[in-house]
């Protein structure tokens, strides 16, 4: 079930990229990233509070909250640098650069969690580190 999810996951981050191209035409992409965050923040608050998943939010512990808010900063930053890239760039090359994270993260995913670095998850590391660099050159 998890492979459906992601592959929604692409799908929508795709529209995200798109949508977001268009709709910040002739405004500031901070202001763009704001309004996006607000429907964002909404929309994920509506479905916790609709599922009754609100009540788990006290068994959340420290370590749990302090590494949810670096998350969120590290969110925040990411679609402030990653929206200001698109309006000022090509959305058919910020967005295989953004993507890049996909590497970054599993070279993170080896280092910090331990998790384990299979020929099979390095042969397509290198493949989307050449894809980017054959995009972007």
């Amino acid at each position: 079930m998890w492979i459906l999810f992601a592959f929604l996951s692409a799908v929508f981050a795709a529209l995200t990229s798109i949508l977001a191209k268009i709709g910040m035409n002739g405004i500031d992409s901070n202001l763009g990233t704001a309004i996006r965050t607000v429907v964002v923040l909404i929309m994920a608050w509506g479905i916790v509070l609709i599922t009754g998943k609100h009540h788990g939010i006290e068994n959340i512990t420290t370590k749990g909250w302090i590494f949810l808010v670096l998350s969120g900063l590290a969110t925040g930053l990411s679609w402030l640098f990653y929206f200001h890239a698109l309006q000022i760039g090509e959305a058919s090359k910020v967005v295989p650069i953004d993507k890049f994270s996909v590497v970054i993260s599993m070279v993170l995913a080896f280092l910090i969690l331990k998790e384990p670095a299979s020929l099979q998850t390095i042969i397509g590391g290198a493949f989307i580190t050449i894809g980017t660099f054959v995009l972007i050159l």
